[in-house]
């Protein structure tokens, strides 16, 4: 039997039309598949997220200058301390802190502190790594508490024996310890990687 040139246009346009319909069932199926599972990780306070997990990278001594104050903006008060060195050591890496780096801080209106600190890590067998490092600190005058946490980006070279620090997510704890007479300003931040 011979198809018509009619008949074979009706059932292309079948056909096309089936795999139209095939096509919207199985979006729509995926992506409920999708918003449920959204709900039911937003409601699941068991779940994989409940309790992360951490390893301490490294804990770096950073020294720092006098602050510079850049005054009030329309965001808040801005200041600059600059970053004059220090070293750091880990378990598998350990280097200098170079100079040149700075932290910029706003001071919000509702008294929070944001930083945004990027500097250079020289390890002790020559590799270069920036770090951008973006903290907020947040004390409570009523209870005392004092909040300071950040999230840290790390760009290693490619081929390094650091390369692996491209490939995490960084968290990272800002210590500002009680200088003794004569010592050079500095602050402690210790590196975690989220596993």
């Amino acid at each position: 039997m011979q198809l018509t040139r009619n008949t074979y246009t009706k059932v292309e346009k079948s056909i096309c039309k089936m795999i139209l319909i095939f096509n919207i069932l199985a979006v729509s199926f995926l992506y409920s598949q999708k918003l449920s599972a959204q709900n039911i990780n937003v409601r699941d306070n068991g779940g994989i997220y409940k309790d992360f997990k951490t390893e301490l990278m490294w804990e770096a001594k950073v020294k720092i200058a006098n602050m510079i104050s850049v005054g009030e903006s329309k965001r808040g008060v801005r200041r600059v301390i600059p970053i004059t060195g220090g070293t750091f050591i880990g378990s598998k890496i350990k280097g200098e802190v170079l100079s040149g780096g700075e932290d910029c801080q706003l001071v919000r209106p509702d008294g929070d502190t944001e930083l945004n600190a990027r500097y250079l890590l020289k390890t002790d067998d020559g590799y270069v790594i920036q770090v951008t490092n973006n903290a907020l600190i947040h004390t409570d005058s009523k209870t005392n508490a004092f909040y300071c946490k950040s999230v840290i980006d790390l760009e290693a070279p490619k081929k390094s024996p650091y390369e692996y620090l491209n490939h995490a997510i960084f968290i990272g704890t800002l210590t500002m310890p009680q200088l003794k007479p004569g010592e050079e300003p500095y602050v402690v931040i210790g590196v975690y990687k989220l596993l």
